[in-house]
């Protein structure tokens, strides 16, 4: 078996925005060797070569700060007047099946992606759908990742692309880059330059109507095949949240 990791990795970067960044206290062995004299356990009494066990704590992460799943929580409270579920509430059938790579590589940045692109790609490589699939966009823009353009970068889907997937069967889908939709500074000043509400976050504003969760910030998508593998995309179990980190990964038998 071979797996494929497709999360970036999560660690502090001096280049991220200040609403990306992650912070973590590394604590050394000796820390706990102090807490275990504290406790009462004298240093003669450690086992040999024993110095404490190392320790770490998350100071400051978002939970879209890094590879993470947006659970329909996060694009509204309700979808179709029912109350959207937080990401601890998604099906984990959901977060395992078969995957399926759209290549969209050759959309320029702030070109939507949309239900044509998708149809010729998949009619051109002799592709198609299930129900169940978990679909990943290849935009390449994971390039940027770790760089101060990353969230002003790229391609995007656009809501009918996006709502055609959902009428496939398919319940996750995931893009390498910064969001789902085009970057949010550009969608911000073309809805303010053409006066025009529906232009802002689109894809995300359709989880309003129809349920879905998308993934962001993958990474190694150029690396996978279109499809012959499997998708593992568990996230953490964070009560009421919108999102969580998760490390998925691509497997082939």
């Amino acid at each position: 078996m071979k797996i494929v990791d497709l999360s970036k990795p999560i660690q502090f970067n001096r280049s991220d925005p200040w609403f990306m960044k992650v912070r973590i206290k590394y604590k050394a062995h000796k820390k706990a060797s102090l807490l275990l004299r504290f406790l009462g356990l004298p240093k003669r009494l450690f086992p040999k070569g024993f110095n404490g066990w190392a320790d770490d704590t998350i100071k400051h992460m978002g939970v879209h700060a890094t590879t993470h799943i947006d659970a329909p929580w996060h694009y509204s409270p309700t979808v179709n007047g029912e109350r959207a579920k937080t990401v601890d509430e998604i099906p984990l059938d959901w977060c395992y099946g078969d995957g399926l790579v759209i290549d969209m590589r050759h959309k320029e940045d702030f070109d939507a992606i949309t239900v044509k692109d998708i149809q010729d790609f998949l009619k051109k490589e002799c592709l198609s759908i299930k129900e169940g699939m978990i679909v990943l966009i290849n935009t390449g823009r994971d390039i940027y990742n770790g760089t101060k353009d990353f969230p002003d970068k790229g391609t995007g889907m656009s809501a009918d692309a996006t709502e055609w997937l959902i009428d496939q069967g398919i319940k996750v889908m995931g893009i390498d880059s910064w969001g789902w939709d085009l970057p949010l500074r550009y969608m911000i000043n073309k809805a303010k330059e053409t006066n025009n509400s529906e232009l802002f976050w689109e894809a995300h504003v359709l989880g309003q109507r129809k349920e879905y969760c998308h993934m962001e910030q993958l990474v190694n998508l150029g690396s996978l095949p279109y499809e012959g593998f499997k998708v593992a995309v568990f996230p953490l179990k964070i009560v009421g949240a919108s999102a969580a980190p998760a490390r998925v990964v691509a497997i082939f038998e």
